[in-house]
């Protein structure tokens, strides 16, 4: 994923939560972030590593059993100072655009980091996780589907009442229905923002025997 925004060149890295849990390769992921200054907010796999208590959790699967291992070694490998730093990282952070326009980073809603918006949503349901102080741009992950919509405001007219939500997909395991899927493809967005519009490419990079 790296490798192809250099090739494509960026200002910014921006990354909408779940950084080092459940996929592989935790301390490495977080070190080469950190490297690159990327911003980055909680997601609900973060949360989980800095804030539960492993010994008050009771898996009722296989499934979830597997999951808390995983946490556990997560948690080790990680130490205690990065732990602490991703229970600091906030949950929605603001970047400013051309024309007086800003971006917003969350990796659920904005009206709820932790509930997030899925592509096969209506726009009611989405406005009504956008809150009040969405900003022009939501740029999200979360339900692991990327997608690209512009969401009218009830009552609100021209540009002013319309806020753009981008999901940037899932780069890495994205768990899902109980299970974990093999991932083969990670997706990527691209979001440029100049004095005539907010250009926005999204893709797929292969990885692994698929690149």
């Amino acid at each position: 994923m790296l490798a192809t925004a250099e090739r494509r060149g960026y200002q910014r890295i921006l990354v909408a939560g779940d950084i080092c849990f459940p996929g592989p390769a935790p301390l490495e992921t977080w070190r080469r972030l950190t490297q690159l200054g990327a911003l980055c907010v909680q997601g609900v796999g973060d949360r989980a590593l800095a804030t539960l208590e492993p010994d008050q959790l009771h898996p009722r699967s296989d499934f979830e059993e597997t999951r808390l291992k995983r946490l556990l070694q997560v948690r080790e490998e990680l130490g205690p100072r990065i732990l602490s730093q991703l229970a600091k990282l906030p949950q929605v952070a603001r970047l400013p655009l051309s024309r007086g326009q800003q971006l917003q980073l969350v990796h659920g809603s904005p009206n709820d980091p932790l509930e997030p918006i899925t592509h096969d949503m209506s726009d009611q349901m989405i406005e009504s996780l956008l809150g009040e102080e969405a900003a022009s741009v939501v740029l999200c992950g979360g339900s692991h589907t990327p997608f690209d919509r512009v969401i009218t405001r009830s009552g609100a007219a021209g540009a002013a009442g319309q806020v753009r939500v981008i999901n940037v997909g899932s780069v890495g395991e994205a768990p899902g229905a109980g299970e974990i899927h093999e991932t083969r493809f990670a997706h990527a967005t691209f979001v440029e923002s100049t004095d005539s519009g907010i250009e926005v490419e999204q893709f797929v990079v292969p990885l692994g025997r698929a690149a």
